[in-house]
């Protein structure tokens, strides 16, 4: 079984700010095959998909910065190995839609991510998402606590769909196919999309 763990804050009051990203592609994974999520065993919500590729979406009620605990949790109650989790999380130093993916590495500043690799370890894979900078002379805190500006919201609706199919071909083949795939500039308009195989 894959899981997908998008990480964010929980309620009303973060629903579409910047660090709440990777809620939001959780959100549409979920969407897309209309599973529901649900309440588990522990402080996650969790959208099941059974079948051939079985997969587990999850979103994380811990708050973004003991993400770890809520991923710990769901990889040893679920028995799921860590190389087959992805974690995805909006990243600053990228521009707002740009896509990085990763096999392993540091937490580069990101709280989230920090407390992932505490709880179990830097080798798992990982989906950065570009949300801009913005202005430098602003506090990164309430940066990334902010809500996207209404100019940016055709581009914040594409690149969720992008990290979404770059989460799909993840669970489809491997975090190599989706570098391959997506690490870089986004395709021009017209390009056929690189999708994950049935």
């Amino acid at each position: 079984m894959k899981l997908i763990v998008g990480l964010g804050n929980p309620g009303p009051k973060y629903r579409g700010t910047r660090h709440n990203i990777g809620f939001a592609v959780a959100d549409e994974m979920a969407g897309r095959r209309s599973v529901p999520f649900e309440s588990s065993p522990v402080d996650t919500l969790v959208a099941r998909v059974r079948g051939e590729q079985p997969l587990l979406v999850a979103k994380p009620l811990t708050f973004m910065n003991a993400s770890g605990e809520a991923v710990g949790a769901l990889l040893r109650y679920y028995k799921i190995e860590v190389g087959d989790l992805l974690v995805i999380v909006d990243e600053v130093q990228l521009p707002l839609g740009r896509l990085r993916a990763r096999p392993t590495g540091s937490a580069g500043g990101h709280n989230g991510l920090k407390s992932v690799i505490a709880h179990v370890g830097e080798q798992f894979a990982r989906l950065r998402i570009g949300v801009g900078r913005g202005d430098g002379r602003r506090d990164l805190a309430d940066h990334v606590l902010a809500r996207f500006e209404a100019d940016e919201q055709g581009e914040v609706a594409r690149m969720t769909a992008r990290a979404a199919d770059a989460a799909e071909l993840f669970v489809s083949a491997d975090i190599e196919a989706v570098m391959n795939a997506y690490n870089g500039p986004e395709p021009e308009p017209g390009a056929a999309p690189i999708l994950a195989t049935e």
